[in-house]
């Protein structure tokens, strides 16, 4: 399985940017982004099942980021609305084959290589 990541750039605060994850291989249950800011560990962002009914984010993006996934494409979304100076960072995809969306890094298998997102204030 590979995760080729994508649609970063340098945006100013408030604008909005959407990530794109294409996953190659075999579909998993479990897609999820994580970001990971200079000097601090990456952190879990934003998961989906595979039928894209269950989500759960991290509480600093709630009601401005929206994880989604097309299946038959095998590529999962990140829209991020609103975005803040402090969103900075390498935002990564991630998956894992088993159910359930966690926020542990050490459960998922499968990282993309990684795309970088600024925001300017």
């Amino acid at each position: 399985v590979q995760l080729q990541a994508s649609g970063g750039g340098l945006v100013q605060a408030g604008d909005s940017l959407r990530l794109s994850c294409a996953a190659s291989g075999r579909t998993l249950s479990t897609m999820a982004w994580f970001r990971q800011a200079p000097g601090k560990e990456r952190e879990f962002v934003a998961g989906i099942n595979l039928s894209g009914v269950r989500r759960d984010y991290v509480e600093s993006v709630k009601g401005r980021f929206f994880i989604s996934r097309e299946i038959n494409k095998n590529v999962v979304y990140l829209q991020m609305n609103s975005l803040k100076p402090e969103d900075t960072a390498v935002y990564y995809c991630a998956a894992k084959p088993k159910t359930g969306i966690t926020s542990s890094r050490a459960e998922y298998l499968y990282w993309g290589q990684g795309t970088l997102v600024t925001v300017s204030s």
